[in-house]
């Protein structure tokens, strides 16, 4: 999410995107990289 309001920040300009890019902790053992791999559905069944 940190990420997401930076890129959308310094693509408009918002500036509420950047009170919340300085809102959100930032923790360099996370990411939403990582987030979003524990999220995905498993592929194990085969289906494509």
């Amino acid at each position: 999410m940190r990420d997401f309001s930076w890129k959308y920040f310094s693509m408009t300009g918002n500036v509420d995107a950047y009170l919340l890019y300085k809102e959100i902790p930032f923790d360099e053992h996370s990411s939403d990289v990582e987030l979003e791999e524990e999220s995905s559905p498993d592929d194990a069944d085969g289906l494509q």
